[in-house]
């Protein structure tokens, strides 16, 4: 059984139903049931959603709970669709607690088979240094594909999960994830643009970002000591789950930065078992020398790997003897069939 999609419009000129809000057309098409195993069966007896949402600049924040939605840009670029949201992770609550990292997401997703093309995820309540955490897109879901998107903020701009087992600081998982089932999703990025400076791609989650612009932010009027010499950022820090043969994978993407040269390291494990791996990237000279930091793991349970980085960034001999460059047998094995387990994106 397959049902023909429903669509909806957000300020898009003489198109029926229309909606002043992407939070209005989605409570029109509410869905309660969240459905938690992996991998999820194709909701076939759900029907497809479909929301146009025309140029502007859209301040609201909202979660997807229906499975089988795609947000679609109608914008002639993806700048021209902005869904942007300020809350931050060192924001005091009314009742006396800081917001914490899973409860700033500007967008949420909790539902299999989302869909985003052609606009933007935004977190503007500022750089890390200054608010803490501030996460623009927390993808929580199985099967989700992002098509030339734009993911904007600073610290922990996009969260792919699923949340580790356990946090290390009591309440530090605290939001909407945190009793949940812990949803082994797989993940999709083509053409996108993320924007961030620390750790601003992390989580559990499998992901494959194909000719993706990773653009690492300087954090404009931090002030450092003289002779600082520690990193001004960190692309990703991945929790992948223990026994995953696959974690996050970039393929023919470009690394990019307005910071100093040697200044960014691609990636740090946030737990143990964290898996990255570089294939065919161009990397600017921000990228710092050794690349990787252990960040007081143990060597021998993460795993990171290049296969033919090119660009100034690019320094096999100086990499960090723990990280590894592979070999051409090797590299073959993260086709994308093989890293998202069979599922093809976008088709």
């Amino acid at each position: 059984m397959t049902l023909t999609a429903k669509h909806l419009y957000v300020n898009v000129p003489g198109k029926t139903p229309l909606f002043s809000s992407v939070s209005a057309a989605l409570d029109s098409v509410a869905f309660e049931a969240e459905d938690a195993s992996y991998p999820a069966p194709l909701r076939e007896d759900v029907e497809p959603v479909v929301v146009h949402i025309g140029p502007g600049t859209y301040r609201e924040r909202f979660t997807v709970t229906r499975p089988n939605v795609t947000l679609q840009g109608e914008g002639a670029s993806r700048s021209d669709v902005v869904l942007v949201y300020g809350d931050y992770g060192r924001e005091i609550l009314s009742d006396g607690i800081k917001r914490g990292t899973f409860r700033s997401a500007t967008v949420r997703i909790a539902a299999q088979d989302f869909t985003a093309r052609h606009l933007t995820f935004q977190n503007d309540a500022g750089y890390g240094y200054k608010v803490g955490q501030a996460v623009a897109l927390y993808v929580d879901g199985d099967r989700c594909y992002l098509e030339d998107c734009a993911l904007l903020g600073s610290q922990d701009t996009l969260f792919t999960a699923p949340l580790p087992l356990k946090e290390v600081e009591p309440g530090g998982f605290r939001g909407p994830g945190e009793n949940k089932p812990r949803i082994l999703g797989r993940h999709c990025y083509r053409n996108c643009y993320i924007q961030g400076d620390v750790d601003f791609i992390f989580g559990g989650g499998i992901c494959y970002f194909e000719n993706c612009e990773i653009f690492s932010k300087n954090p404009d009027g931090k002030e450092l000591p003289e002779g600082d010499t520690s990193p001004r950022g960190y692309i990703t820090a991945a929790s992948t789950p223990e026994g995953e043969p696959f974690g996050y994978v970039l393929k023919d993407c470009h690394l990019t930065s307005d910071c100093p040269p040697h200044t960014v390291m691609l990636g740090r494990p946030w737990r143990e078992f964290a898996k990255t791996v570089y294939i065919n990237c161009e990397l600017g000279e921000h990228i710092h020398p050794t690349g990787w930091m252990d960040w007081g793991k143990d060597h021998s349970h993460f795993y990171y790997g290049e296969f033919g980085s090119y660009g100034p960034g690019a320094n096999p001999e100086a990499r960090a003897d723990f990280s590894h460059q592979l070999t051409a047998e090797e590299a073959a094995k993260y086709t994308m069939e093989n890293v998202l387990k069979g599922w093809t994106p976008g088709v």
